[in-house]
């Protein structure tokens, strides 16, 4: 005899928590972006239905006569017309302790973004999720490379297989199942629900009924209130981004705190930093334009103070904004006439530090994140640990106004030291130019990289890239390490570097500015970020450490 089908007690939908500063009790009509509010065909409704109380708004968003019909008429000489339309539901329900969004099809398109809880679904899908059934983890790395990272396990798979990194890595989704959570879904015990927490929202199952769902409401509310993440998911939980929260009052604090620090002229934790899209053709520009309205200037190297200088004495309210309109430009060629960027906000090209203990926030490829005390801690220690080392090596002073070139040739003129800027490793590999394994070699086989950082945050994230990949490279290409050796056999250093190789020691030797002492405090956070990144990965394949401050 055949089933009979059930019907279903749950429908998927994304939920998310609404930020209510004037208490719960709040109109919900507030709640929705102002468009939504008047625009033709959307309605929104007050309820109270078994218990549930609450706002219904919904809507069809239609665009009329989609662009492609245009296109199809020219090509046959048939007349078309064909509607885009998408439907959008928006269902706001009050419980005694909060106000939550479910929306359905373009429904979070009619919330006011300044209202939403940024954090809310992470910081439950990292207190209920099987660290073993993790089956999507996205994430950033928080520096100049500005990469992004999406893999999926199938099956599900640990939450440590996913390759976030220890340090600097912004986790923005993860979806997995849930442990003994009394869902609607998986109330029976037979099933387990399939959720996917992102920064401010919930992917999940919900009840139909009002009574189940407020159910489903207040498990969620309790898995909040967990005080700690589960074991496995304290790589999750250190950094966050508050760009969900619009211009929320903290956002503005931090804008405004921005704009402020704009006007100091020796404003120590504003920095420069490439975008994520010019990163990997930074090294190849010539020439940079700083364009604001019909104003245009080319300069040969992009500095901070290029920027800083059209907004440094503007009215306070406005430096930020004007940063926003302004835009940089990368070109191959001394005229500026081959770019190899687009245009590019000028204020992408800002990193900056706004300290208010404990916690620190970080304004970073145009969007400000938060690290808590104890994130923030575990980095500097790491860094101060890396500090602490001794080296035997000893640099000699870099005068003002002399390029790095110079400072290697002077540095390469003690007997102790061997010059090895600009010797590259050329291989097949290497097609078009070459590997250059380091700018110096120390007395103990020691591969020196030298670096001038008083500008850009930039050039120390490219210095500790270059080491890194300077000992994978060694290690893992047998030709490069032959071609090395060879090389070295020419200065009669071959035999002090193979005995070093097999544990080499990397040392970054930098030039603040003003020749300024290297701590945790000079170090800007991102390039601490960077470090620790390199460190930990040279580390792994065997190599020391070492960091040494260039004086003026």
């Amino acid at each position: 005899m055949a089933r009979t089908k059930q019907p279903p007690t749950t429908h998927k939908a994304s939920l998310y928590r609404i930020r209510t500063p004037e208490g719960p009790d709040l109109d919900l009509h507030t709640v929705l972006a102002e468009s939504y509010l008047t625009r033709d065909g959307f309605t929104a409704a007050p309820f109270d239905h078994d218990g549930l109380q609450g706002l219904l708004a919904t809507g069809t968003i239609a665009r009329g006569r989609t662009g492609w019909c245009e296109v199809a008429e020219s090509l046959t000489g048939l007349a078309t017309h064909e509607e885009n339309r998408t439907a959008a539901g928006l269902l706001l329900v009050r419980t005694r302790r909060f106000v939550y969004a479910l929306t359905y099809g373009m429904g979070h398109l009619m919330i006011d973004s300044a209202r939403l809880d940024s954090g809310f679904g992470l910081a439950f899908a990292i207190r209920c999720l099987d660290e073993n059934s993790i089956t999507l983890v996205r994430h950033h790395l928080m520096d100049a490379r500005g990469r992004t990272d999406e893999n999926t396990a199938t099956r599900g798979e640990h939450i440590r297989g996913f390759g976030v990194e220890r340090f600097g890595d912004i986790v923005s989704r993860i979806t997995g199942s849930v442990l003994d959570i009394p869902l609607t879904y998986s109330r029976d015990g037979s099933r387990s629900a399939r959720i996917t927490g992102s920064d401010n929202s919930i992917k999940l199952p919900l009840a139909r009924t009002p009574a189940e769902l407020l159910s489903d409401l207040r498990a969620i509310e309790d898995v909040c209130e967990r005080l700690e993440p589960l074991p496995g998911f304290d790589l999750v939980a250190r950094v966050r981004s508050l760009n969900g929260r619009g211009k929320t009052n903290l956002v503005q604090h931090l804008d405004a705190k921005l704009d402020e620090m704009l006007a100091d002229s020796d404003a120590h934790r504003v920095a420069l930093s490439a975008p994520n899209e010019c990163v990997d053709y930074f090294g190849f520009a010539d020439t940079f334009t700083v364009s604001k309205g019909a104003i245009e200037e080319t300069v040969d190297e992009l500095e901070l103070d290029h920027l800083l200088a059209v907004v440094r004495d503007l009215p306070a309210g406005s430096r930020l904004k004007t940063l926003k309109e302004m835009r940089v430009q990368m070109f191959s060629d001394p005229a500026a006439e081959d770019p190899v960027s687009r245009r590019v906000a000028a204020h992408r090209w800002l990193t900056a530090e706004v300290v208010e203990a404990p916690v620190h926030y970080f304004y970073w490829q145009g969007t400000w994140y938060e690290v808590g005390e104890e994130y923030l801690k575990a980095i500097e220690d790491g860094i101060q640990e890396l500090l602490d080392r001794p080296t035997k090596i000893v640099l000699p002073p870099w005068p003002k106004g002399k390029d790095e070139g110079w400072y290697n040739e002077q540095a390469a003129k003690h007997p102790a030291y061997t010059l090895l800027d600009k010797k590259t490793v050329r291989t097949k590999k290497f097609r078009g130019g070459g590997l250059e394994i380091c700018d110096l070699l120390g007395p103990e086989g020691q591969l020196i990289h030298v670096k001038k950082a008083d500008k850009s945050t930039a050039d120390l994230n490219h210095l500790f890239a270059q080491g890194r990949v300077s000992i994978e490279t060694l290690r893992y290409d047998a030709q490069v390490r032959e071609k090395f050796l060879a090389l070295l056999a020419k200065t009669n250093s071959d035999g002090v570097v193979t005995n070093a190789l097999r544990a080499p020691t990397v040392v970054f030797a930098i030039l603040l500015k003003g020749g300024k002492p290297i701590t945790v405090g000079s170090l800007f956070a991102f390039a601490q970020v960077s470090l620790l990144q390199a460190a930990t990965a040279l580390q792994g394949m065997g190599a020391t450490v070492e960091i040494v401050a260039i004086k003026r």
